[in-house]
């Protein structure tokens, strides 16, 4: 008899404990997803748009050289502010106050030139101006980026993975594609935020988020 009492009182107080945590489970708040999400962080850059008609002569000249060499498709740009990890609202802030009043700048090629790496496999080399290398400046003080080295503008005709042969034959091919583009002459009017995550080398998850006019010269 003693025992079936025993068993009742354990049996009892195990229910109430049971009882207990299902009511402090349903009375807690479940984590706020959205605000997960928020605080996730992602690969932003800030690209200079070239205008139509020179973006429509580069895109010749690239979709050239990757139907000999590969390569993923991108946009003509000018990297302004490099690869950077912050939330998206973040980077909206950060962009929005960089496009607050700056004016559009010139810039001029210099030479086709290649690179020692995927992202700058062979590209147009811009004459570092002190407009070209301020507009950066200025964007990179408003976003915190930190380089190390200095800022080399250029526009990238072809990401790839080449042997140096390969890369001398695409410079040299970019050249026949266009004879005066080396000499190429235009005006950055625009600028745009894009997530560009490094990783990625398909450029399939690479998206514009936000785009801004300058103020005209």
């Amino acid at each position: 008899m003693f025992r079936d009492i025993w068993l009742i009182r354990i049996l009892g107080f195990v229910g109430f404990i049971g009882l207990s945590l299902f009511v402090w489970s349903i009375s807690v708040e479940p984590p706020d997803m959205a605000e997960g999400m928020e605080s996730k962080k992602e690969v932003y850059s800030v690209w200079g748009i070239p205008p139509e008609e020179v973006s429509a002569r580069v895109k010749k000249v690239m979709e050239g050289l990757r139907s000999e060499f590969g390569g993923p498709a991108f946009e003509p740009h000018v990297t302004v502010v490099g690869a950077i990890s912050l939330t998206e609202d973040d980077a909206l802030n950060k962009f929005r106050s960089a496009c607050d009043g700056l004016k559009a700048y010139d810039a001029s090629v210099d030479s086709v030139a290649t690179g020692s790496f995927f992202y700058q496999c062979v590209y147009l080399l811009l004459h570092p101006s002190s407009e070209v290398v301020e507009a950066s400046a200025h964007c990179t003080g408003h976003f915190g980026f930190r380089s190390s080295t200095p800022y080399m503008p250029h526009l990238s005709l072809l990401y790839g993975d080449l042997s140096e042969e390969d890369k001398k034959k695409a410079q040299e091919k970019a050249i026949v594609l266009d004879e005066s583009i080396s000499n190429l002459n235009f005006t950055i009017t625009r600028l745009a935020l894009y997530k560009t995550d490094t990783e990625d080398r398909t450029l399939k998850s690479w998206e514009r988020v936000s785009e801004s006019d300058l103020i005209p010269k």
